[in-house]
């Protein structure tokens, strides 16, 4: 795995969290269009499950571990399952960030792995410190 393409894959998790889950940002809130398109029927499902399959493939093309994937896979499937409840569902959907949740454990598995893109300012960065190998 080159480090190019794993900070490629980090800059995609990068524009799927904004897109999905904070073109409107209010503190540690934000909506997107996975939450707004959640209220048009079929177009919320159709956004998730296409950005999911998106960041998936992005964090295999990254070589992400085991764990990352699984973590993702369980954030992306709470997110596609609640379109599908009536309601309640586009309630919990509109205020539920899976997809910027996944997104940041990728970026997470790519910044232990990689380090984080030369180019991405400290403050976008999933990690705020890097981790030590020797911390206990």
């Amino acid at each position: 795995m080159t480090r190019e393409r794993a900070h490629s894959a980090w800059k995609s998790a990068e524009a799927i969290k904004t897109i999905s889950d904070r073109v409107i940002g209010i503190g540690p809130f934000g909506v997107g269009l996975d939450g707004l398109l959640t209220w048009l029927p079929g177009a919320g499902l159709v956004y998730s499950v296409g950005a999911a399959i998106f960041l998936l493939f992005e964090a295999f093309r990254a070589g992400a571990s085991l764990g990352t994937l699984l973590r993702m896979l369980s954030y992306l499937g709470i997110d596609a399952l609640t379109s599908e409840v009536p309601v309640v569902g586009d309630v919990i959907d509109f205020f539920w960030q899976g997809h910027l949740m996944a997104a940041t454990a990728l970026q997470k598995d790519i910044e232990d792995k990689h380090g984080a893109p030369d180019d991405v300012p400290l403050k976008k960065r999933a990690r705020k410190k890097p981790r030590s190998k020797y911390a206990h």
